[in-house]
């Protein structure tokens, strides 16, 4: 009995000194004169990032799945497309485009230009200015099987939403409206709309649209795409009219392409930071004044559906590429010489639907 009683006590006292040990090797917390970071894990709002976007990355290790989810993201949750009011300088900075993965930029009335920017697994608590709908941003809409958020519509727009039976978000109509905020001190009407993804998720439960979708539109490669056989591509200048232009500048360091318009930095609000793009597509297509009277104010009406020449750009370098869509529904191929889909790199994409005659220049 009395040997039991050792034993147990024994038993005891190394337990006792292999706790304190682990106490006294464990985390003893941040070294004085070092600060630990708060934004990771934070409440408060303030101390967060201000962006949702993944760090972008090229690891050759990456499968394509692993690319998807960094950056899109590997939900099957249905992408959203936003239209984003780019008529002249009273709509910008711009607010939550980091968190897009493609965005279009197209023609409009007046040699403007618009964008439709897709958002999916972000949770961004603002966007805008949100703008009106115009009916060929819808082809694009279509075959990424998003839900479509706009404030107003053209006629055309109209006509071919309510026959298309499309889930769309409408800013205009009261029932929709309270998902938006305007922004008074911007003073300047049609250019002070926002709203957030949350409520464009909450607005969509209750009308229950189909929350999920299996279309993804683009393929990501899982190494670099460097086009080592395309030509320099270190400034692009995208003329859409005399009124608008397009430039991108390349970040050799980051690797990335700074975004400019009408010769001043492309900005947002949210970030206080210039817009970048990793991968442009330029796909040119021909356009023109739309009948019935729209002329009188300029509106125009777009060959999406066809086939046609292209540029491909990303890491500094560009290269021709041809596309091809069938019906307004399909997707859009954008294919390299030999006919085989592009793979796009980690990042954000920039689609700029292209005037057929505008003379783009590569430097």
């Amino acid at each position: 009995m009395k040997k039991l009683t050792y034993c147990i006590i024994a038993l005891v006292i190394l337990i006792t000194a292999w706790i304190l040990f682990l106490m006294n090797t464990g985390d003893k917390g941040t070294p004085p004169g070092e600060e630990q970071n708060s934004a990771i894990g934070s409440k408060n709002p303030a101390e967060m990032p201000e962006s949702t976007t993944p760090v972008l990355s090229e690891s050759s290790e990456s499968t394509q799945e692993q690319v998807i989810e960094r950056f899109v993201g590997d939900s099957d949750r249905r992408p959203i497309a936003i239209m984003i009011d780019n008529d002249n300088s009273n709509a910008w900075p711009h607010a939550g485009l980091e968190d897009a993965y493609v965005i279009y930029e197209i023609i409009v009335e007046g040699g403007a230009t618009r964008f439709m920017a897709l958002f999916k697994d972000r949770d961004t608590p603002k966007i805008g200015p949100i703008r009106s709908s115009r009916h060929y941003f819808l082809d694009y809409m279509l075959e990424n099987d998003a839900i479509y958020v706009h404030y107003g519509w053209s006629p055309k727009a109209a006509k071919d939403i309510l026959r298309l039976k499309l889930d769309k978000i409408n800013g205009v109509l009261g029932s929709d409206g309270w998902i938006f905020w305007r922004e008074p001190k911007r003073k300047y009407d049609y250019h002070d709309v926002y709203t957030s993804i949350e409520k464009i998720q909450n607005i969509s439960e209750q009308k229950k649209y189909r929350p999920t979708s299996e279309v993804m539109n683009f393929s990501y490669a899982s190494e670099a795409i460097t086009l080592d056989d395309g030509q320099d591509a270190e400034k692009i200048t995208i003329p859409y009219s005399n009124y608008h232009k397009t430039y991108y500048e390349y970040d050799s360091e980051t690797k990335l392409y700074k975004r400019w318009m009408r010769s001043k930095p492309h900005m947002l609000s949210t970030t206080d930071s210039q817009v970048t793009a990793k991968n442009i597509i330029i796909q040119f297509v021909k356009n023109y004044y739309l009948g019935d009277g729209e002329p009188k104010i300029g509106r125009q009406e777009l060959d999406t559906v066809g086939s046609g020449k292209g540029l491909y750009i990303t890491n500094g370098k560009a290269v021709n590429i041809t596309w091809e869509k069938n019906q307004r529904q399909a997707k859009t191929f954008y294919m390299d010489e030999n006919g085989n889909e592009i793979q796009l790199n980690d990042g954000q994409t920039w689609i700029q639907i292209t005037p057929l005659g505008a003379q783009v220049k590569i430097e």
